[in-house]
């Protein structure tokens, strides 16, 4: 599970770098902007979850072990 959570989270990343690359700062709501915002938000949002997913799973084999 940590190995997918981390493959996830490389994809996320380079899914933000790539769309940093198509922001126009002229004009950040229209057009291309738009779409590279919320893809960029999108996957600050994937990030988050597999990271909670992690920690979450961490306390499930903590709380086992007691």
């Amino acid at each position: 599970m940590k190995v997918f959570t981390l493959i996830l989270s490389a994809i996320a990343l380079a899914l933000i770098i790539f769309n940093a690359t198509k922001l126009n700062f002229e004009a950040l709501f229209e057009g291309e902007s738009q779409t590279a915002l919320i893809t960029i938000t999108a996957a600050f949002c994937a990030i988050i979850l597999l990271q909670i997913l992690r920690i979450s799973k961490k306390i499930e084999k903590l709380s086992k072990q007691r």
